[in-house]
């Protein structure tokens, strides 16, 4: 959310086509040009009027300035109020104000019209500066009316672009907001297509009053009202169901394998027999199958609560993501995850925290005696699937309803650490854990926490298969692979700040 609000008029605020577009058939007609279709003068909303009369009408500098005197000749006491404001302007200025909003209105048309169209209107109350065009043909370019909006704005402070939105609906607008270096949100309910702002490329586009609202106003939504005994529940429910699923489902799936396994003859992949042929055990491959049977379970066991969190959860997100993600951003986030994957992977190699656990040891030992490509079929894709539906499909999901990011980023790792049993993993969890939640939160997709989740999955089930990585497993190979995922994120982190 920024405080610092400046607003276009003609197109954002306001209709003013009738106006406009009359005054403008007004000053053609002194020229001897008749244009009796309004909705072709449309292009003259938004942009200086003189670029305007020279582009569409092949005016040179003095006939243009000529046309603006004739334009503001019906203008200045009949076209200023052949206007209207958009719907549910108002409520929205006033919600603003009402959560400490900076506003101030920055327009290409002279200051003096645009201050009486406000108070026509009844919203010049809300802006803080009102900063147009001279009449004397100065100011007019749209980052020179930006730059003085945003020295009136901030007075003798220092001017915080990072915290100010330029609204406006026309290319000009985004383009003058980008020369001066603050981010701009086009409305599409105005005059400019969402292929001109685009185009223009802009930082977001919204569609109606009521987008631009939510738009402004997020991060002030009331939050769930619950006591901290639901909210605890609320993380602790969806982590016992899963757990239990996935238990019960490992014992029955075992006892189904075991039974169609003692009717078998013959054969060693999934049972180990004795000479006389009776079924002593199931082998890796039997057990690893067992298990990906119990993830199955229990992601299905939290399969509608994450839906319907993941459903709410996008809702909020879409309009912190309009703005789509630059493909470059998604390598810069696989390269994040595969550098804090494998310095991790070696940081325990090399301070023989592996070997100091003996439930890791355990675990390892069941998960790489199956055959390869099951095993990475179950560890690699179906775990990670089942894991991410209940720590952030869920758990991340609820908690950051009520909680600060950063805070629910953290909780959401822990529970997964806890989750785990041991103390590798569990140092392993909490850091790629925390890694999931700030890929979902920074795309605004689930599946993008999957993502990272599998790969990271993949690249530490592969490395397990490599003959040479106890070459590999060196410090400065270490420090590099952590150095390199931890640059990554920062490199994210100066994109776009999220926390």
């Amino acid at each position: 959310m920024k405080k610092y609000l400046l607003f276009d008029l003609d197109g954002t605020l306001t209709d003013p086509k009738v106006g406009i577009c009359t005054c403008v058939q007004y000053a053609l007609s002194s020229f001897g040009i008749e244009e009796p279709d309004l909705d072709k003068l449309e292009p003259f909303i938004g942009p200086p009027l003189k670029d305007s009369f020279m582009k569409y009408y092949d005016m040179d500098e003095a006939r243009a300035e000529a046309a603006i005197e004739k334009y503001r000749e019906r203008f200045r006491d009949t076209g200023i109020f052949e206007n209207k404001l958009y719907d549910g302007i108002p409520q929205m200025l006033n919600a603003l104000n009402s959560q400490g909003m900076f506003m101030a209105v920055a327009s290409s048309k002279p200051t003096e019209f645009v201050r009486r169209i406000l108070d026509h209107f009844g919203i010049g109350k809300y802006f803080k500066v009102v900063v147009g065009s001279e009449m004397d043909g100065t100011r007019v370019r749209k980052e020179e009316v930006i730059q003085e909006a945003l020295k009136q704005l901030f007075g003798n402070w220092p001017v915080e672009k990072t915290k100010v939105y330029m609204i406006g609906d026309r290319s000009y607008d985004v383009e003058g907001a980008r020369k001066v270096g603050v981010e701009c949100v086009g409305v599409t309910y105005g005059y400019g297509s969402m292929e001109e702002l685009r185009e223009a490329k802009c930082d977001y586009i919204v569609r109606s009053v009521e987008e631009l609202q939510k738009f402004l106003l997020r991060g002030t939504e009331k939050k769930d009202q619950l006591t901290t005994s639901q909210r605890i529940w609320q993380m602790v429910l969806p982590f016992l169901i899963f757990f239990l699923a996935r238990n019960i489902a490992l014992n029955v799936g075992a006892m189904i394998l075991v039974s169609i396994g003692s009717r078998m003859s013959g054969g060693d992949f999934l049972f180990i027999r004795n000479a006389q042929g009776e079924l002593e055990s199931m082998t890796g491959n039997a057990a690893v199958l067992v298990s990906t049977f119990g993830y199955m379970v229990a992601g299905l066991s939290v399969w509608n609560m994450a839906k319907k969190t993941i459903a709410r959860t996008a809702e909020d997100m879409k309009l912190l993501h309009i703005k789509a993600e630059p493909v470059k951003n998604y390598c810069i986030l696989a390269g994040a995850t595969a550098g804090l994957a494998l310095g991790l992977n070696f940081l325990f190699l090399l301070t023989g925290t592996v070997e100091g656990s003996q439930a890791y040891q355990e675990v390892a030992q069941a998960q790489y005696a199956a055959w390869f490509p099951i095993g990475l079929v179950s560890f690699g894709i179906i775990t990670p699937i089942a894991e991410e539906l209940l720590f952030r499909g869920v758990i991340f999901g609820c908690i950051k309803r009520y909680m600060k990011l950063s805070a629910a980023m953290l909780v959401s790792s822990i529970f997964f650490a806890l989750y785990h049993g041991n103390s590798v993993q569990a140092l392993y969890a909490v850091v790629l854990g925390y890694l999931m939640a700030y890929a979902y939160e920074y795309f605004g997709d689930f599946r993008i926490a999957v993502a990272v989740h599998v790969l990271a999955n993949v690249l530490s089930y592969v490395l397990s298969y490599i003959p040479a990585v106890s070459v590999l497993a060196n410090w400065p190979v270490c420090i590099a692979a952590l150095a390199a995922g931890a640059g990554c994120v920062w490199m994210l982190h100066k994109e776009k700040k999220i926390l």
